[in-house]
């Protein structure tokens, strides 16, 4: 079959996640997704102080430049920076300058760095079938948590709803315990509302951080960090933040 053409550039990429993570009957199952490139209309959205000083200006450039008829809401996180990271590439060029706290020198310092380096994360892709859902034994509780990998819609009621709770209280932190809550779709059995937002706000901290730790360890994403050489020879790793200034070359981080 012929690729379907489109009145802009396009790219078709491939996922971290090889579509192992959606159903079969979902187009996103095939592994590869379609994205156009950025136009003035993308650099609109990115320019948009509304936009930016809401802190959603990222997620509509997100769902912007998706084109398949997919919904940009059951993407999880990983293959979403995959596109965003593959959208920055295309748009402005691999050359990336930013700063990043040096342990070896003990200070912040500017690196030049190709974001063509950036690689996908080696994960074991077994644990996949075609769903969003994988069980965890926690290690000191011994709850058989089973779970989903968070989403783009996932991630935007997160923060809405974080948001919401800061008003309520601002001296209050409840990102942790929101993203169990999102994350976790049943505890031994029970999928009780009700009963996963008790559990998430009692959860043990070595099983919480035990949990989150094997999560990311699981999870189909990019590894973003880039290897950076100093003038002795040894390298160390610096992590790359995908934020608004990521996407202005000449903009320091």
């Amino acid at each position: 079959m012929n690729e379907k053409q489109y009145d802009f550039p396009t790219e078709v990429l491939d996922l971290p996640s090889e579509g192992k993570v959606y159903p079969n009957d979902n187009p996103l199952s095939s592994g590869r997704i379609t994205i156009k490139l950025m136009t003035a209309k993308e650099e609109d959205i990115l320019s948009s102080t509304n936009l930016i000083k809401k802190g959603v200006v990222l997620d509509k450039l997100f769902e912007s430049i998706i084109v398949d008829k997919v919904n940009p809401n059951d993407i999880i996180i990983g293959d979403k920076n995959a596109i965003l990271l593959a959208t920055r590439v295309l748009g402005y060029g691999p050359d990336y300058d930013f700063n990043f706290y040096s342990t070896k020198l003990g200070e912040t310092i500017q690196i030049k760095s190709d974001l063509t380096q950036v690689k996908t994360k080696e994960i074991d892709m077994s644990l996949f079938d075609n769903k969003n859902e994988l069980e965890y034994v926690t290690p000191y509780g011994k709850n058989k948590i089973s779970f989903k990998l968070l989403t783009h819609g996932d991630e935007r009621e997160i923060d809405r709803e974080i948001e919401a709770l800061k008003k309520l209280n601002k001296d209050l932190s409840s990102d942790i315990t929101t993203r169990l809550r999102y994350m976790i779709k049943s505890v031994d059995g029970n999928s009780e509302v009700g009963y996963i937002t008790r559990f998430a706000n009692n959860m043990r901290a070595m099983d919480s951080r035990a949990f989150r730790d094997y999560v990311k360890s699981i999870s189909p994403d990019m590894d973003m960090k880039v290897q950076y050489t100093h003038a002795d020879g040894e390298v160390e790793e610096a992590p790359i933040s995908l934020g608004v200034n990521f996407f202005w070359p000449t903009t320091e981080s």
